[in-house]
């Protein structure tokens, strides 16, 4: 059975599907499985942002298919690991861990890139043009951090 990664953002529109994405476009689809969500109810079903697949469209990497959804209790046992984009998130769903198992499949995910300084993915979606260009790039440097430390684990 594969492995399951879950990127959790507020809405589930512009970061956690860009990072979904891309750790996808990284793993063999055989071993693992990615998927997103958001802490939020507001893009349930939606498709992710136009300018989240924009910028992934223009790195090679198509997200025009996913559909939002929302974060909910059960993917602490439907997931091994969840990363969540920033401190606010994180917070989010940590309140509603029952347990240290739980808790300990919660990370953020710049934290891989810059181990414990607890830094954001700034949310592009109301932020200067070249957002999603930056928060694209970030995520694809957090990823294959993800990626290589995954297939070494796990592969």
């Amino acid at each position: 059975m594969p492995l399951k990664i879950l990127m959790v953002c507020l809405g589930n529109i512009c970061r956690s599907p860009l990072a979904e994405g891309i750790l996808a476009s990284k793993l063999p689809a055989d071993k693992f499985n990615v998927d997103s969500a958001g802490t939020g109810s507001w893009h349930i079903d939606h498709q992710p942002d136009e300018r989240s697949i924009a910028i992934a469209k223009k790195n090679k990497v198509d997200i025009s298919n996913q559909k939002g959804r929302q974060f909910t209790t059960s993917d602490f046992d439907a997931f091994d690991y969840i990363y969540v984009m920033d401190n606010s998130n994180y917070w989010d769903v940590i309140q509603l861990v029952e347990n240290q198992e739980q808790t300990e499949k919660v990370k953020l995910i710049l934290n891989e890139l810059f181990p414990n300084e607890n830094m954001d993915v700034p949310d592009p979606y109301f932020g200067m043009p070249n957002g999603f260009d930056s928060v694209y790039k970030m995520l694809d440097k957090a990823c294959d951090i993800i990626a290589e430390k995954l297939i070494e684990k796990h592969c």
